[in-house]
């Protein structure tokens, strides 16, 4: 690989990560590293080349589950930083846990990650990698740590380790089997491997301190017995390193200079830098080594982020799936409408800071407004439709004739070109833009009033009309408002404005507007916390985060592609949904309102 060719000082707002990075690149940190090309021990990468990349960082999410809100943070922040420092950010599955991973989860990561805006391929080199690549150099560091009296095989169960390691304010107690000698760990650490020994009667434990005031010191676990088929290795391991071991060894091996981890790793930290140093000592990896950060999770309110949690709605059946418009996984989110840009903008207001806060839902939304307003083309629809009823067609426009309108696509730029409709005798209007005894101050159409004429509102685009009345079932429900065209007062025509009007009306043509099912989406939890404290998250589930309506739309719809957005006029941003839409039979969901709505 040869070094970035965009070497642009930063632009965005500093932080603390930005000052670390910048310390370590004014005082050549790692200015002195080698790359062996790919990841490797010590002497792989000392026989490679000075590393061109100035600092490398990495994503390194588990594929047991797809991705939600809080990663994109973290995507935006790992591949932002490298970007921004002429670096590589490495693509890294931590797949240690085999009984919780799928392949599934694997493609839908990469394919959100791509869908982000960010890529793992840099100067024709791939930066992909899989923990589970790394198994045999893991049992290697396992043994050599044995070796030198740093680890041993303890033979305790579960809830007797449990007991002995202490409290916070209690120190631990020792293992019986602390002080094996390494070479019966090591026998047993071998028959452990060749499956000889039934999961949970032995683990490999690191040897520290049991009396530390850090309980991640007190000998934490780094092999257990794990008789399940892993999605990359099949059958080749019944041991699996544990999770705090495998992830600096997983970091010294790819050279990564600045490890980014949320707030809840800072105290596992000292076993980081533990496991590393010792490796180092025994000369399987080299100085500088990595270092840990630490950095406020996003935490958003009116979701969930446990993966244990969506899974339960997803296993449970509470919504339709890991892509359900109203999850906050990326792919749940796409589908909603939200777009890469408003996600990299919610991420870059959030900042990176070590203190943990709450970022009230609405401000994502108005990313995504502020991202659609100048990129979504315009529409109308008509969501609670009422038939409207021109009764002086015919004298105004003809017998059998239809009113050409025109309208840009987006008002702000000429350059999306223009809309074309009809509009016909028959039309469809909101029917809250009727009313038989309208309230104070309503300014769209009612019929006449004790003895004064029925109000006038435009149709946007069209014509001034009066209404003039209404036509009712047998039962006395309203099923068409009535109203006159006033002649020559036609959008864009001289002479259009001379009818004042307080009112403007968005419409679709009865015989010409195609019918459509909208989805109308709704926040999934009715508490701004729904998980907080002992509370069950279920009993917050909103029943109203999911309507399904018939809407009128206009003609020009019917071509809309999957994901393609719109702003349908008044109502909010739409999108096509891109699983269950077909050609010319476009399902549109609702992506956001134009304003808040959930506002105090």
């Amino acid at each position: 690989m040869t070094a970035p060719t965009d070497t642009k000082a930063p632009v965005t707002a500093t932080n603390f990560l930005r000052n670390a990075i910048e310390r370590d690149l004014e005082a050549n940190t790692y200015a002195g590293r080698h790359w062996g090309g790919s990841p490797g021990d010590a002497a792989h990468h000392a026989a490679g080349p000075l590393d061109p990349a100035k600092i490398r960082t990495r994503f390194p999410p588990e594929p047991n589950g797809y991705l939600h809100i809080g990663h994109a943070k973290s995507i935006c922040l790992n591949f932002g930083l490298a970007r921004d420092y002429a670096g590589v950010c490495h693509m890294r599955f931590d797949d240690t846990n085999p009984e919780k991973e799928e392949q599934e989860y694997v493609d839908a990561i990469l394919d959100a990650v791509r869908w982000l805006g960010f890529n793992w391929e840099q100067n024709g080199a791939s930066y992909l990698f899989y923990a589970s690549d790394y198994f045999d150099f893991m049992y290697r560091a396992a043994e050599t740590l044995i070796e030198r009296g740093h680890a041993y095989i303890d033979e305790q169960n579960a809830e007797a380790m449990r007991a002995t390691r202490g409290t916070l304010t209690e120190p631990g107690t020792n293992s019986p089997w602390r002080d094996r000698p390494a070479e019966e760990s090591l026998r047993l650490f071998r028959e452990m491997r060749a499956g000889k020994h039934a999961e949970g009667s032995m683990i490999l434990r690191a040897k520290i301190d049991m009396a530390s005031p850090n309980i991640n010191m007190r000998d934490p676990a780094i092999y257990r017995i794990r008789f399940a088929e892993h999605h990359n290795t099949g059958n080749t391991w019944c041991i699996y390193p544990m999770y705090t071991f495998a992830h600096p060894i997983e970091d010294a091996l790819e050279q990564i200079t600045h490890s980014i981890c949320t707030l809840e790793f800072e105290d596992q930290r000292p076993f980081y830098d533990w496991v590393l140093e010792r490796l180092a000592e025994a000369g399987l990896l080299a100085h500088p080594l990595p270092h840990q950060y630490e950095f406020a999770r996003l935490n958003l309110t009116y979701i969930v982020t446990s993966k244990r949690k969506l899974k339960q709605l997803v296993d449970e059946k509470h919504i339709e799936g890991w892509n359900d418009p109203r999850m906050p996984t990326l792919a749940g989110m796409r589908r909603r409408g939200y777009t890469p840009e408003s996600l990299q903008m919610l991420a870059e207001r959030t900042g990176a800071s070590k203190s943990n806060s709450w970022i009230d839902y609405s401000v994502l939304e108005g990313c995504l407004r502020e991202d659609l307003e100048g990129k979504a083309p315009r529409a109308m629809a008509v969501l609670d439709p009422l038939k409207l009823k021109l009764t002086n067609w015919d004298e105004v426009i003809g017998a059998g004739r239809v009113e050409a309108c025109v309208a840009p696509a987006h008002p702000h730029h000429p350059e999306f070109g223009e809309r074309r409709f009809n509009l016909t005798p028959e039309i469809w209007i909101e029917r809250e833009d009727f009313e038989e005894i309208p309230p104070k101050g309503f300014r769209r159409l009612y019929p006449p009033q004790a003895g004064q004429a029925g109000n006038m509102a435009r149709l946007k685009y069209g014509y001034v009309i009066e209404c003039t009345g209404c036509e009712k079932d047998a039962a006395g429900n309203i099923t068409a408002a009535l109203a006159r065209i006033v002649p020559d007062t036609k959008s864009g025509t001289p002479g259009s404005d001379s009818v004042k009007v307080k009112g403007v009306i968005t419409w679709v043509s009865a015989t010409q507007g195609i019918a459509t099912e909208v989805r109308l989406y709704d926040r999934l939890f009715t508490e701004a916390q729904p998980d907080a404290g002992e509370r069950n998250f279920l009993d917050a589930l909103n029943p109203n985060s999911k309507r399904i309506i018939t809407a009128w739309v206009e003609p020009g719809l019917a071509n809309a592609q999957a994901e393609q957005k719109f702003q349908f006029e008044r109502h909010g941003y739409f999108v096509a949904d891109r699983v269950d839409s077909r050609a010319g039979e476009p399902i549109f969901n609702l992506a956001v309102g134009l304003k808040d709505s959930w506002a105090k």
